[in-house]
């Protein structure tokens, strides 16, 4: 049995490049924060596909998925496919942290901190 590409699958290759195009005001906020190995000398991708899902930014050696929950996030079906992709990227090893877009706005250097909490906690 052919084994299926875990990251950036081709099939998701133009959604991936309109969504880095087409940045939230809250994504484009935390990316300029964290891109170019601003934090802690880490390199992030923006819009980066893992199995059939794109996460907001994904740092691949602390295998870290960061994701911005904005206000729709609150709707049920929203917050069942997020707890359904959570799931997923657990199940393969990979530690996520959420934040909602108005505490990145208010409260980035807080963020920013519990990000850097998470860096060399990976097996």
């Amino acid at each position: 049995m052919k084994r299926r590409k875990l990251h950036s699958r081709k099939e998701l290759q133009r959604l991936r490049r309109k969504l880095r195009k087409n940045l939230t005001r809250a994504e484009a906020f935390l990316w300029k924060r964290i891109k170019s190995r601003q934090l802690a000398g880490r390199r992030f991708t923006k819009q980066h596909s893992i199995g059939p899902y794109i996460v907001d930014f994904y740092c691949a050696s602390e295998r870290l998925v960061i994701e911005l929950d904005g206000q729709w996030h609150n709707d049920s079906l929203i917050q069942d496919y997020d707890y359904n992709r959570t799931k997923f990227l657990e199940g393969k090893g990979f530690r996520v942290v959420r934040f909602e877009n108005v505490v990145v706005f208010e409260r980035i250097d807080q963020v920013l901190e519990e990000i850097r909490e998470h860096f060399d906690q990976h097996e």
